[in-house]
């Protein structure tokens, strides 16, 4: 092998050390949330305005930003919630102690210092570290046969 080989490999593998980091690799900037409505099959879910499915619905959303869902059916009010992210505290923190500053600011650029507040929202669990379930039920709307 050359010199110039040497370098090259070097540096690949010197880069890919330097930028990634804990939340990239256990979690990265996305996560996949399915939305169930418990009690009513037939509402339409809306997630940030797109329609995403009827009765339940399954999608990456972005770590970093707030998750706004609308329950929508004929004859009913509809019914908003929105869910703020979290702060990943424990991979930031296994961040900045495996890969020093470098290793923080990639989980920040990249979104994977976040999460959906699966502790403070009592209808949002926690699958896996990417996996997130909404169980919502449509307040003041029935289902209808």
């Amino acid at each position: 092998m050359e010199e110039d080989e040497k370098k090259i490999i070097l540096t690949v593998l010197v880069s890919a050390m330097l930028f990634s980091s804990c939340g990239v690799m256990f979690g990265g900037s996305k996560y996949r949330g399915s939305i169930y409505v418990n009690n009513n099959p037939q509402a339409e879910i809306y997630t940030n305005g797109e329609k995403l499915g009827v009765g339940k619905a399954d999608r990456l959303f972005p770590r970093n930003q707030p998750l706004n869902i609308e329950l929508r059916q004929k004859g009913c009010d509809p019914q908003v919630k929105n869910y703020y992210p979290a702060f990943r505290t424990g991979n930031f923190i296994l961040s900045f102690l495996s890969f020093g500053l470098i290793g923080i600011g990639v989980d920040i650029g990249t979104s994977a210092a976040y999460k959906p507040d699966h502790q403070n929202y009592p209808d949002v669990s926690r699958a896996t570290n990417n996996n997130f379930i909404f169980n919502l039920t449509y307040e003041g709307c029935p289902a209808k046969p």
